[in-house]
C-alpha cells in the first residue's frame, strides 16, 4: 500500500506537493520535520511535513524524498497553525511564511553558496572523510553551491555533511558580515605567583636595586592591591605613574604577568537596576495592568516616554516566568536590543535569549533549538520582529515595545505581516497575554483601547518626577532672512549646543535623511543626475565622493561637470546626516561628533560600537536619523535638536502627520531622563503648524482626534481596511494597460471603494514601471475574508490573460 507526505516548499507556491514515502519513513515521520526533496529540474530543497495520508495525487506522478533531515519535529504544530494565519490574512503562501520564518542553516537548497571560514583550522578538528573533501574543495575555490557539493561527494544525502560542517564553524552560508568590532577586552596585570611569598618577595627586591623605576613599579603595585582590592589593571597601574616601557620590562623579566578579561562596554550597577522597586505611579499601572489582564488578552500601556515603562516590564516578565512560561520581548530596531539586553541580563541573568537578523545562522539555530526545547537559556526571548516566528512551547506573555513604530511592518519579502498584529494572534493561540507599551500608541491601538477592544493603562509622570523637556521652536525662515544661519544651524541652536556641552551634557541632533546631500544640481541648465534604473536622483556621499541610489544601490563618482551641459557650476541641494556631522566638526572642532545611520551600522555589532560609546560620554554630539528616536535610555543628554521638522510632515501619506508627531516626541523623549530638565530645539519653516504645536503642548489626545476625524471623512483605518496591490513591469504601455483592466475588474465585482491605478512618487524601481491599486474595506461588518477571496479571484483571472501574465503582483494587506 502506498505512503505519502503533504510537503512544504520555501517557495512562492499555492499549495503544497505530495511525495512518496516508504513504510518505515512513513510511521518515523511526523508533523513539523524536514525532509530533503527534488523538485523542478534536478534541484533539491528542504522541506516541511505538514501531513502524512495514503491519498496519491491526481494530477501528478508523486516523487520519493531524498531523505529525512531531523529525528523530531523542528516546528510546532502551533507554529503551523499561525503561518496558515499569516498566509491567509497577508494573502501570500505557506511556503514564502516557511521560508521567511526559518533560520537560513535549517532551509539548505542547490542554489546555496558555501564559503570557508579563515579562522577555521582543520589540524584541531577531526574531520570524516566527507567533511574533508568539502573543506578541500573550498581551499581551491572561494564558494561552492550545494550542487556542486552533491557531484564531489557523489553522492544525494549530502545536507547533514553540510550541517555538521556548519556546527563546527568549518564553512559559512552565503556571505556573513565580516566582522570588524571585537569584544572589549581589559588588559590586567599581576604578579607572578612565585613571588607571592615573602622570602621570594625580598630576592625579587634584592634583584631589582639597581633598576630603580621598575621597583617602584613594584612597590607601586602593591600599594595599589592594598588599595584598591580587586584585579590591578594596566590602565590603573599608568595612571599611578608606572610607565608602559617598564611594565613590558617587568613582564619580560617574567616577574609581572598580563592577562586579558572580556568585558561588557555598558556596566550596569546593582544598585540601581538588579533590586530596583517601582515608584508609587509604576506600581499602580502595575496593578492595573494584572487586573486588565483578567478581562483583556491585550492591553496598551500608554506611558509618557522616560516613565519607566521597562521596569514594569521587567516585574512582569518575572511573574510570568516564575510560573514556568515563555515570554517574548519584541523591540522595532536591533539597536534597542543591544541597550534591553543588558539590562535584562542583569536582572535574568542567563535565561535571556537574543534573535534579530544580525545574528549569524549559527546563533539563531541554537535560540531556535534552545526556545523549541523549553531551555533555561530562552525563558526570555528579545528580538526584532522575527522572533515571532520561534518554536514557543509554552508563551505566557508577549511585550511590544514602542507598538507604534512603522518598522514592525514587513515590506518585502512576503509574508509583508505586522509583527504587533501577528503577535495578537500567536498569543490568542498559546492563550497568553500581550501588552503593547509607548507614549505615541498608533491611532488604530488607541481607538481600540479606547472602544473597550484592549485594556488601558496610563502613566503620565517621568520616572523620579523628572520634569518633560521644555520644547523651543526656531522658526528657520526668519533666521534665513536675517542672515543667522551658519550651514544648517540656527544661532539659537548653536548657542544652545555650546551652553550644553560647558555643562558636562552630550547632545543628540535628529536629521531623518542619510548621506550628505539628497541630490546634486547643475546651476547652468539645472539638470540632476538621476538613478538610470529607478525615477529617482542620486543621494551625493562626500566621504566617498559619490552619486549612490538607495533603491538599488547603484553608484557613480562625483562628477566634476553637468552631463547635460557640460557646466562645472554643480552645488548640492538639502542636506542628510554625513553634511550635518562636517557642519559640526568646523562649528565645534574639539568636539567628538558621530553619526548613527544605516551606513555607520553594518554589522553585527555596529549598533553597539555607537550607543556603548555614546553612554561612556566618548561621544560628545551624536547625528542620527530614525534609529535615534526608538526608546534609547542615555542619562547624559541635555540638548535634543531637530533639525527639519518639515521633511517629515509633508510626506503623501494618510499617516504622514502621526508619524511626525510620534517622531518629534518620541526624539525630544530622549533629553533630559535623569536630573536636570532636557531642552529640545526644533527647526521649522512652520512653527505655527497644528502637529507642531501638538508636540511642543504634549497633545496627544488632541492630535489623535484632528486625525481620528480625518480618517472618518476619508475612509482610512481604523474604519476601513486597506489593501494596496503593486503592478510592476518593464514595458510602460503594457503594464497602464493590465492596471487598469485590473482596477475595472475590481471595481465592477466589489462592490467597496477601489481607488487607482495611479503611478507612486517614484514610479521606477531597478527598470521596473509601478502602479498600484488601493481596495478599502470598511471594518464594520463581516467582509474582509469574503473580499480577499474575491480578490484573490480575480487576481486568479488576471494571470490567466496571456498577455498581463509577465505582470509581476505583490498585494500587500494593512500596508502601514
Amino acid at each position: 500500500m502506498p505512503f505519502f507526505i503533504e510537503v512544504v516548499l520555501p517557495l512562492s507556491l499555492p499549495k503544497p506537493f505530495t511525495y512518496a514515502v516508504n513504510e518505515a519513513e512513513y510511521a518515523f515521520l511526523q508533523t513539523g520535520m524536514r525532509v530533503a526533496v527534488p523538485f523542478g529540474r534536478n534541484k533539491i530543497y528542504t522541506g516541511l511535513v505538514l501531513t502524512k495520508h495514503q491519498t496519491p495525487p491526481q494530477l501528478y506522478e508523486a516523487k520519493d524524498i531524498h531523505q529525512i533531515l531531523d529525528d523530531f519535529p523542528l516546528v510546532t504544530q502551533t507554529q503551523l497553525d499561525h503561518w496558515q494565519w499569516i498566509a491567509s490574512y497577508y494573502m501570500c503562501s505557506l511556503g514564502e511564511v516557511y521560508k521567511s520564518a526559518m533560520p537560513g542553516a535549517f532551509l539548505l537548497e542547490s542554489e546555496t553558496l558555501i564559503t570557508s571560514r579563515p579562522d577555521f583550522n582543520a589540524e584541531n578538528e577531526q574531520l570524516s572523510d566527507d567533511e574533508y573533501l568539502v573543506y578541500e574543495a573550498l581551499q581551491t575555490q572561494s564558494a561552492l553551491k550545494v550542487q556542486e557539493v552533491v557531484s564531489i561527494l557523489n553522492k544525494k544525502t549530502i545536507l547533514p555533511v553540510i550541517n555538521r560542517l556548519i556546527a563546527k564553524n568549518a564553512i559559512s552560508l552565503q556571505e556573513e558580515i565580516n566582522e570588524k568590532y571585537k569584544p572589549k577586552t581589559i588588559r590586567y596585570i599581576r604578579l607572578q605567583g612565585e613571588f607571592l611569598k615573602q622570602e621570594q618577595l625580598s630576592e625579587l627586591m634584592e634583584v631589582l636595586s639597581r633598576a630603580q623605576k621598575q621597583r617602584d613599579a613594584v612597590m607601586q603595585f602593591f600599594q595599589l592591591q592594598a588599595s584598591v582590592k580587586k584585579p590591578i589593571t594596566a590602565k590603573i597601574l599608568t595612571e599611578a605613574g608606572v610607565t608602559a616601557a617598564v611594565i613590558k620590562a617587568l613582564v619580560d623579566k617574567n616577574i609581572f604577568e598580563e592577562y586579558y578579561l572580556e568585558e561588557d562596554r555598558i556596566q550596569f550597577d546593582n544598585a540601581t537596576n538588579t533590586g530596583f522597586g517601582l515608584s508609587p505611579k509604576q506600581q499602580q499601572a502595575f496593578n492595573e495592568i494584572k487586573t486588565s489582564f483578567e478581562q483583556k488578552d491585550v492591553t496598551l500601556l500608554h506611558g509618557i516616554t522616560s516613565s519607566g515603562k521597562t521596569e514594569i516590564y521587567i516585574k512582569l516578565i518575572e511573574e510570568f516566568i516564575a510560573t514556568g512560561r515563555q515570554v517574548l520581548y519584541l523591540l522595532p530596531e536591533i539597536a534597542l536590543t543591544t541597550q534591553l539586553v543588558v539590562r535584562l541580563t542583569a536582572y535574568f541573568g542567563n535565561q535571556v535569549a537574543v534573535f534579530h537578523s544580525k545574528y549569524s545562522n549559527n546563533e539563531r539555530v541554537e535560540t531556535w533549538q534552545q526556545v523549541l526545547a523549553g531551555s533555561e537559556k530562552a525563558k526570555v526571548v528579545i528580538g526584532a520582529r522575527s522572533a515571532l516566528f520561534l518554536p514557543f512551547e509554552d508563551l505566557g506573555l508577549i511585550v511590544i515595545d514602542e507598538e507604534h513604530e512603522q518598522t514592525f511592518k514587513q515590506v518585502d519579502p512576503a509574508p509583508r505581516y505586522h509583527a504587533r498584529d501577528a503577535a495578537i494572534v500567536l498569543a490568542n493561540l498559546h492563550k497568553a497575554k500581550v501588552l503593547l507599551g509607548s507614549a505615541t500608541p498608533g491611532i488604530e491601538t488607541y481607538y481600540n483601547a479606547t472602544h473597550g477592544k484592549y485594556g488601558y493603562v496610563t502613566l503620565r509622570e517621568r520616572f523620579g518626577n523628572v520634569t518633560p523637556p521644555e520644547i523651543i521652536l526656531i522658526d528657520i525662515k526668519d533666521k534665513y532672512k536675517r542672515k543667522r544661519m551658519t550651514g544648517h544651524f540656527s544661532d539659537e541652536m548653536i548657542d544652545a549646543i555650546t551652553e550644553t556641552l560647558y555643562n558636562g551634557k552630550q547632545v543628540i541632533l535628529f536629521q531623518n535623511r542619510r548621506g550628505f546631500s539628497p541630490w546634486v544640481e547643475c546651476m547652468t541648465c539645472g539638470h540632476v543626475p538621476q538613478c538610470p534604473q529607478c525615477d529617482v536622483s542620486l543621494t551625493y556621499y562626500k566621504y566617498k565622493n559619490a552619486l549612490r541610489c538607495h533603491y538599488c544601490g547603484y553608484n557613480i563618482a562625483n562628477p566634476t561637470n553637468c552631463h547635460k551641459c557640460h557646466s562645472t557650476d554643480l552645488n548640492t541641494k538639502g542636506f542628510g546626516t554625513e553634511q550635518i556631522e562636517m557642519e559640526l566638526k568646523s562649528l565645534f572642532p574639539n568636539k567628538n561628533s558621530w553619526r548613527m545611520d544605516q551606513d555607520t551600522t553594518r554589522g553585527k555589532h555596529g549598533y553597539e560600537k555607537i550607543i556603548d560609546s555614546f553612554k561612556n560620554k566618548e561621544i560628545d554630539i551624536l547625528v542620527g536619523t530614525q534609529m535615534l528616536a526608538k526608546g534609547l535610555h542615555f542619562d547624559n543628554v541635555g540638548m535634543v535638536g531637530i533639525l527639519n521638522a518639515d521633511n517629515m510632515l509633508f510626506q503623501p501619506d494618510f499617516r504622514a502627520f502621526e508619524r511626525a508627531y510620534q517622531m518629534m516626541v518620541q526624539v525630544a523623549g530622549r533629553a533630559g531622563r535623569k536630573g536636570d530638565r532636557g531642552k529640545v530645539f526644533i527647526q521649522t519653516y512652520n512653527p505655527l503648524h497644528n502637529v507642531i504645536q501638538q508636540v511642543t503642548t504634549n497633545d496627544y489626545e488632541g492630535m489623535y482626534k484632528e486625525q481620528l476625524y480625518e480618517r472618518h471623512n476619508f475612509k482610512y483605518p481604523p474604519f476601513y481596511r486597506l489593501i494596496r496591490i503593486t503592478l510592476k513591469h518593464r514595458d510602460y504601455e503594457k503594464l497602464k494597460d493590465s492596471a487598469l483592466w485590473l482596477y475595472n475588474v475590481l471595481s465592477q465585482n466589489l462592490g467597496i471603494p477601489v481607488l487607482g491605478p495611479e503611478e507612486p512618487g517614484i514610479n521606477r524601481i531597478r527598470n521596473e514601471y509601478i502602479r498600484t491599486i488601493m481596495v478599502k474595506i470598511p471594518s464594520a461588518g463581516n467582509s474582509l475574508g469574503a473580499t480577499k477571496k474575491a480578490i484573490e479571484k480575480i487576481l486568479g483571472s488576471f494571470e490567466a490573460v496571456p498577455q498581463y501574465r509577465p505582470v509581476r503582483v505583490t498585494i500587500n494587506a494593512d500596508p502601514y
